[in-house]
């Protein structure tokens, strides 16, 4: 990680009519890192990941994006970002081969074939590599969305409640994908509303409430904030998800 932050948030605000959505959020993202933003619905999410991908403007206070403006260099700023929404933006007609081989020619990469490939085999898709998107689970679409959003290496990357609507083991599968991301060195900024997601993701978590970030700080440092644990002894029961995941995963057979 390096000195200065990947992204850096001062004081930014934004209203829509009457209704003040963001108050002046500050927030600084290390490079190579995973912050979770986590907060409730409407709570400014999204509004504030549209501002940092030069998609909406502020009203009030500055942000930069690997060192670029996010208001007085745009076009720098979405050299260097992906951005990857709630829902996948994944051409079910294309292969999922097709997929990556149409962004990379977006971007006018060389050998736009060799970087899918390379992506499918990230990935764990090169067996469907071959078959439309259509027929891809929740979440290998998920995934499939990630790899199509690193193409061209960009630096940082947003993740915009990257799990929702997926099942238990595709959200493990996305999982996955985001620390994957982490240990190449790509800054990712995940919005979430899912508190195991942030616990399991996060090297640091920023809570966002009415607008504003009430706290921030490691896992650790958050759960300091609580009194002192007291050691009870309780029988721990498995969760419905435990069972979930230990049927799927050897069906057929008894997981006791």
């Amino acid at each position: 990680m390096t000195a200065q932050p990947a992204i850096s948030v001062r004081g930014v605000e934004k209203r829509f009519k009457d209704h003040a959505v963001l108050r002046g959020v500050d927030l600084d993202v290390a490079a190579g890192s995973i912050v979770a933003l986590l907060g409730s619905n409407g709570a400014g999410k999204t509004t504030l990941v549209r501002i940092l991908a030069t998609l909406l403007p502020a009203d009030a206070g500055t942000a930069t994006v690997h060192g670029f403006d996010v208001a007085r260099q745009p076009d720098e700023v979405r050299e260097s970002i992906s951005l990857t929404g709630q829902f996948a933006a994944v051409d079910g007609v294309l292969t999922g081969r097709e997929n990556l081989v149409l962004v990379a020619r977006l971007r006018h990469l060389p050998d736009p074939g060799a970087v899918a490939d390379a992506l499918l085999a990230r990935f764990s898709l090169t067996e469907a590599g071959g078959r439309r998107a259509a027929t891809y689970s929740g979440g290998m679409r998920r995934r499939l969305d990630i790899a199509m959003s690193l193409i061209g290496d960009p630096p940082v990357i947003f993740l915009d409640e990257p799990t929702t609507g997926l099942d238990p083991q595709a959200r493990l599968e996305v999982w996955a994908a985001v620390r994957e991301l982490a240990a190449a060195g790509t800054t990712v900024l995940l919005t979430t509303q899912y508190l195991d997601e942030a616990e399991q993701l996060a090297d640091r978590i920023a809570v966002l409430h009415e607008g504003t970030i009430i706290r921030s700080g490691t896992l650790a440092e958050l759960k300091r904030l609580l009194p002192p644990a007291r050691v009870e002894y309780v029988e721990k029961q498995p969760t419905l998800e435990d069972v979930f995941l230990a049927l799927v995963a050897t069906p057929g057979k008894d997981p006791s």
